[in-house]
């Protein structure tokens, strides 16, 4: 059973864009795709000129490392580890001293308002934090693209808006490509664009 079925999308540098469609459209499926976390059967997927899945598993794990970061429902932080570790982990898996990740994971945490619970483990903060501190981890290497999955998903209705002016933010002030997938019509109407899947097509571009 195809998930997808003659996907064409081209998105710009720097857009915001929202994918919506009832559960089993497809949404999940083509985020994954396009964060090369699944290869597609048939078909290409392109970063600026770069043939994604021409690369063989080293260079793909490199690139999807530098250049995109992901935010999903559940935040999958490290229980065991601080706010600050947590967004720390990119930084040293990309070779950086731990000096010079613990400074960048600070400046982000400070930029995401966070300054106060840097010390703090997951289960001391709130959904809100927990959220917050993953879309830190997901931008501390100043990734092109963020690719998010429902990412207010668990939040409540003031706690999800602040999130969304956070993506918000990290586009306007770092540029920052955000894909999001969402059943929140909020988002929806604060995004560049909407695409609309049912059946693993787009139905709807606006």
């Amino acid at each position: 059973m195809e998930a997808l079925k003659g996907i064409d999308l081209d998105i710009s540098d720097r857009e915001t864009l929202a994918i919506v469609g009832v559960s089993g459209s497809g949404k999940s499926t083509l985020l994954h795709i396009l964060g090369t976390l699944d290869q597609p059967s048939s078909g290409e997927v392109f970063y600026g000129d770069i043939n994604i899945f021409k690369q063989n598993e080293g260079e793909l794990a490199a690139f999807r490392n530098r250049e995109i970061g992901f935010v999903f429902q559940f935040h999958y932080l490290l229980p065991e580890f601080t706010a600050l570790e947590n967004v720390m982990m990119p930084c040293l898996i990309n070779g950086m001293s731990s000096e010079n990740a613990r400074e960048m994971s600070f400046d982000v945490l400070k930029r995401v308002g966070l300054e106060q619970r840097i010390e703090h483990r997951p289960g001391e903060m709130s959904g809100g934090e927990q959220q917050r501190v993953a879309i830190a981890r997901a931008v501390v290497l100043k990734p092109k693209v963020i690719l998010a999955d429902e990412p207010t998903g668990n939040l409540d209705l003031d706690t999800g808006a602040s999130i969304l002016d956070l993506f918000l933010m990290l586009n306007s002030e770092y540029g920052i490509t955000s894909v999001l997938v969402t059943h929140n019509q909020e988002i929806t109407r604060r995004l560049n664009r909407r695409i609309r899947l049912s059946d693993g097509k787009i139905v709807d571009i606006n």
